[in-house]
């Protein structure tokens, strides 16, 4: 299903596709795309997609149909939908299901969109390549061998292989970005604020953010329109009047930032610094300027976001305590049966992450890591705005390596998490960005290119993203 949103909506609107048969056509694709790559947990409820057919139908009958109506998508297995199971990739709530619609899911149903189906994803969104995940890995569609990327794997895969023309994932670390890139197609990291995060099961709060994934920008923009918008049941949503916009007086000042420094490093796969700057030459060619900058903080952006999100996980998963909701394992006494139900339930690196993060909160400890942590995260911002009066976006490769083999990295957390390298920055400061497809490695592996752009400035990003994808 490689039809853009816009080519699928013209058929509709003119009869000549209906959305029965564009969901039929979406569920052949992916029964016959599942056994191979694994990107979905499940399908939701024939009631639900009934529903939701009925609606797109009188939607289009009556006039008031959107880009989306009629649309089938995938969201990621941490958004919640009303009535449908909802496991976070995780066992601990392998049987939940979710009592109320996640807002997204509410902004999605009003457009007429048709939600079919959970994506795979790493255990509590906690992984870079959806191998955590407690219900299998999500195969790259392109080489079955290679990792999808996460821990939106299955969300990116599953547009890449056609099941869907649009999904959903959340990025906490690069959790969109990443996959998008190792998929081949577009994925988009709003800005801190600018979509709800009320629904989204949460990773680390300061640091979480629902997007879209496209064959396209036009498509990941039409689903960022949508989704974007004030929410009162979220308190960290930003005012109206600082929401998406478009800049009407056209003051691009057409220059980009790279940080040569911190791209020419070690670590870095020569295929991906050598197409990086091989669309930098092109850019250049197009009438754009390249800028060498200098972020002083950047090179501890890593750092600073692991103690961060480390400590985050460790709030956030105390609720899964094996009494209110999930998995329960039963023991001698209630505190038993609490650990007993998160031994069980949670896997290694969930494991991992909340021993780290409940490290770092601990007394004599808690000022050195965390408090440290936040004190450079507030100069890195600073860092950010400053330099964003000069040039319009910073550009870097999505990741710093293509997609790597399955289990290639498994053993070794620390390599995983250095992988993060160019995307963890954007999540610290709550910046959008975006990757956008930017050719192949000589093996036929997929590489991207990251636009970061300043807060509230997703149409910038939409605008240097179609100067890419013309060069492509």
């Amino acid at each position: 299903m490689q039809k853009t949103l816009k080519q699928l909506h013209e058929e509709l609107i003119k009869g000549a596709l209906t959305v029965e048969e564009l969901v039929g056509i979406s569920k052949k694709i992916i029964a016959e795309k599942e056994a191979d790559v694994h990107a979905l947990l499940g399908m939701y409820s024939d009631t639900l997609i009934s529903s939701q057919i009925e609606k797109a139908n009188e939607m289009l009958k009556n006039g008031t149909a959107t880009m989306l109506t009629g649309i089938p998508i995938v969201l990621k297995d941490n958004i919640l939908v009303k009535g449908e199971v909802a496991t976070g990739g995780s066992k601990i709530l392998e049987h939940y299901v979710a009592t109320y619609d996640a807002t997204v899911v509410k902004k999605l149903k009003e457009a007429g969109a048709i939600l079919i189906g959970r994506a795979n994803m790493d255990e509590f969104a906690m992984g870079g390549s959806t191998e955590n995940s407690a219900y299998g890995v999500t195969k790259n569609p392109l080489d079955g061998t290679k990792v999808a990327g996460g821990s939106s794997g299955g969300s990116a895969a599953v547009v890449a292989y056609g099941g869907v023309p649009v999904s959903l994932g959340s990025d906490t670390g690069g959790s969109i970005r990443q996959p998008a890139s190792f998929c081949g197609i577009v994925g988009l990291k709003t800005t801190y604020g600018d979509v709800s995060r009320y629904g989204l099961m949460a990773m680390g709060s300061s640091l979480d953010q629902i997007g879209p994934f496209g064959n396209c920008i036009e498509d990941v923009e039409e689903v960022y329109k949508i989704i974007t918008g004030n929410d009162p049941l979220d308190s960290t949503s930003l005012p109206k009047e600082f929401l998406y916009g478009e800049d009407e007086n056209n003051t691009l000042k057409k220059i980009i930032g790279v940080p040569m420094s911190f791209i020419n490093r070690e670590g870095i796969d020569k295929e991906v610094l050598e197409n990086f700057n091989t669309t930098l030459e092109l850019l250049t060619k197009a009438g754009y300027q390249v800028k060498d900058i200098t972020i002083p903080n950047l090179e501890k952006s890593l750092s600073v976001y692991y103690v961060l999100m480390f400590a985050e996980v460790s709030s956030n998963l105390a609720r899964y305590d094996g009494i209110r909701y999930g998995l329960s394992h039963p023991g001698e006494t209630s505190i038993r049966s609490y650990f007993e139900s998160r031994t069980a339930g949670f896997g290694s690196e969930v494991r991992r992450r909340i021993l780290l993060g409940t490290y770092v909160l601990s007394s004599g400890y808690y000022d050195a890591y965390y408090n440290k942590a936040n004190l450079v995260r507030g100069m890195l911002k600073k860092e950010f705005e400053d330099i964003f009066k000069d040039i319009d976006v910073i550009a870097t490769p999505t990741s710093p390596i293509p997609a790597f083999t399955i289990g290639e990295k498994s053993s070794d957390p620390l390599a995983m998490y250095l992988a993060d390298i160019f995307t963890v920055p954007v999540n610290i400061t709550g910046v959008p960005a975006i990757s956008i497809p930017s050719g192949k490695t000589k093996a036929g592996l997929p590489l991207g290119l990251q636009f970061i752009a300043p807060h509230t400035r997703e149409d910038v990003l939409f605008t240097y993203g179609r100067a890419v994808e013309k060069l492509y």
